[in-house]
């Protein structure tokens, strides 16, 4: 298998600054609060498919390098109302939208979306069901996120027979001292018999999560972890950075600066952790996800229609995308809108029978022009201007005139080539590929003091 992924010291740390993650462009940084409902309403839908997002911000206990919208709690009975205010969102949307449109795919996020109980999943999925068009065949791509504390003798059985097919389970690290550091302990046995028990029920794909850069990792105490996921062998895994920013993320500051590695030791466990993965015959898709090469991520992008959005790496560039819940992030047509982020602004708005939208944006037509070239960049790799030509009738080399006398620098330094007919990003280059997209952000100059540094 060739290598897709190369670490070159010198470029990361010429390169290191702040810099979007461009789940979205543009970022939701620029979202506004004058954005309204007659915006949504106007949205350019040319979609034939629906994507749908539900938040459910409920944690038993708050892991500290959390930087999610979540609501720690013990108290079970709060799941009750937001279900109800979740059922009377949806009621809202498939009033407003073409509910008619099938949902090929379904995502629950959080949070912990296994805080519910298994009645109440059954009962989210049902409602759901009697609302929007899902796929009865299993050929959507219905996925959830696992805490594996949080999952029963029964749950995993519940969540296969509903429709789930993809799971995404969270580890970070499996060393005792990391786990106690971050308040996340979780062993070897538990996670991967989850694991096991998944594939046993026939889901199609496991992703698992990991997370370099928390308090007392070092490569070698890293490496034990990597050993065990790799035996395991999870169809995906992401391998996060951990941005540090307890002055805005309040349980961060329960994390011990003085324990966390240094910036060396971070760059050395990205750069083994990659050499390792990939050794083990996995594929560096990008932004620090890895996957089998028969992996429908590594299929996606092989054959150039891979997609980007607030859920990461995705296969379904064509669907409009419903979201509901709290802080959750929808995208109709040339439109972004974001929900309020707290429960009693969340309860006041279904209460008032209006979608509990806090503020969004409207895409102009440079704004679609520059998330096109972003999504082909940091999915593809490349970008090809005779396709862009095309479809926006625009001539590239004259629009991105600019940009494109900026990339020289990166020419230069062997992240990418320039020619006639576009950007190839080099192997070195992709590991810093968010660098290389932030040239075409006509709003980072502005923000960039807002987002955590690029490696």
């Amino acid at each position: 298998m060739t290598d897709n992924f190369v670490y070159d010291a010198d470029l990361i740390q010429r390169y290191d600054r702040a810099g979007p993650r461009y789940t979205s462009y543009p970022t939701a940084v620029e979202f506004q609060n004058d954005f309204s409902l007659r915006d949504l309403l106007k949205a350019e839908r040319h979609s034939k498919a629906l994507s749908l997002y539900f938040h459910i911000p409920f944690c038993d206990t708050v892991c500290f390098y959390c930087a999610c919208n979540k609501i720690a709690t013990k108290d079970r009975s709060k799941t009750k109302p937001y279900l109800k205010a979740l059922e009377q969102e949806m009621v809202m949307q498939a009033n407003l939208l073409d509910w008619r449109r099938p949902v090929e795919q379904l995502h629950w996020g959080g949070g912990t979306p296994t805080f519910l109980s298994d009645e109440q999943m059954v009962w989210l999925m049902d409602r759901t069901k009697s609302l929007f068009n899902l796929l009865d065949n299993d050929e959507g791509q219905y996925s959830i996120e696992i805490d594996p504390r949080e999952v029963s003798a029964t749950t995993l059985k519940t969540l296969r027979e509903i429709g789930f097919n993809r799971l995404s389970l969270g580890l970070q690290d499996l060393d005792e001292r990391v786990q106690v550091a971050v308040n996340r302990v979780q062993s070897a046995e538990l996670t991967f018999g989850v694991m096991q028990q998944a594939r046993d029920l026939g889901f199609k794909s496991v992703s698992l999560d990991l997370i370099y850069g928390l308090p007392y990792q070092t490569w070698h105490s890293f490496e034990k972890t990597l050993d065990k996921v790799v035996e395991a062998r999870p169809d995906r895994l992401s391998v996060f950075n951990y941005a540090h920013m307890p002055s805005k993320f309040k349980p961060q500051r329960r994390i011990n600066e003085a324990d966390l590695p240094s910036a060396a030791m971070k760059l050395e466990i990205m750069h083994k952790a990659g050499e390792k993965l990939q050794s083990a015959g996995y594929v560096y898709i990008g932004m620090d996800h890895f996957a089998l090469p028969d992996d429908e991520l590594a299929l996606a992008q092989k054959e150039g229609h891979l997609h980007r959005n607030f859920q990461g790496y995705t296969t379904h560039a064509h669907c409009d995308l419903l979201a509901f819940g709290v802080s959750s992030i929808g995208n109709v047509g040339n439109t972004f809108s974001q929900n309020v982020k707290t429960l009693d602004e969340y309860y006041a708005a279904i209460e008032k029978n209006t979608l509990p939208i806090e503020r969004g944006l409207v895409l102009n037509r440079d704004d679609l022009i520059r998330q096109d070239v972003i999504t082909q960049l940091i999915c593809q790799f490349e970008l090809n201007f005779n396709k862009l030509d095309k479809a926006w009738d625009i001539d590239s080399k004259d629009y991105f005139s600019e940009e494109l006398t900026l990339l020289e620098e990166m020419q230069t330094d062997g992240l990418l080539t320039l020619s006639e007919t576009g950007v190839c990003v080099k192997t070195p280059g992709r590991l810093l590929i968010r660098n290389i997209c932030m040239v075409f952000d006509r709003y980072l100059p502005q923000a960039e003091h807002r987002f955590s540094r690029a490696i």
